[in-house]
């Protein structure tokens, strides 16, 4: 690993009790260094924390904040479990797909939106839910999603 990348690791590690306490926010500066989580980066995070490449990819995969594969650069995540789904959550789903041109899982061909569907944000009060990155938008409507997608610079062409 390059000197410039052991630097925050070493920080990072001295917060913690045992490295392998590390591991989401060491998996966390290594997403954010990359945009994802590849298979370097992994072994990267399970070198600096003594741990196999297999647990650092098991917490990885169990999270949906970490991406193993390419996502645009804005990540949206609508909440479709119970509470948002009987509030609207899998409409929005249904007017993001239409609006961006995109399925579930996939990415527009610009690179700059990638459509996620999630289970339970955590905010079932505020239904429905989506996060786009890290910033949560309550009580969605398909008119914030027009403003919200606006403010980030969509164009109203194919994503």
């Amino acid at each position: 690993m390059a000197a410039e990348e052991h630097e925050p690791m070493s920080e990072l590690l001295t917060r913690y009790p045992r490295k392998r306490c590390a591991i989401l926010p060491a998996l966390r500066a290594a997403q954010e260094k990359r945009g994802r989580l590849d298979d370097e980066a992994i072994a990267k995070v399970a070198e600096r924390l003594d741990l196999t490449t297999t647990e650092v990819t098991a917490v990885a995969s169990f999270y949906h904040m970490f991406h193993l594969e390419p996502v645009g650069q804005y990540v949206i995540d609508v909440c479709t479990s119970m509470p948002c789904g009987l509030l609207g959550g899998e409409q929005l789903v249904d007017y993001l797909r239409g609006k961006l041109g995109i399925h579930v899982g996939e990415t527009t061909p610009d690179g700059k939106f990638t459509l996620r569907e999630v289970e339970c944000l955590g905010a079932c009060d505020g239904g429905p839910v989506m996060h786009i990155n890290d910033r949560e938008h309550r009580n969605v409507t398909p008119e914030r999603i027009d403003a919200i997608l606006t403010e980030l610079g969509y164009d109203g062409g194919e994503g």
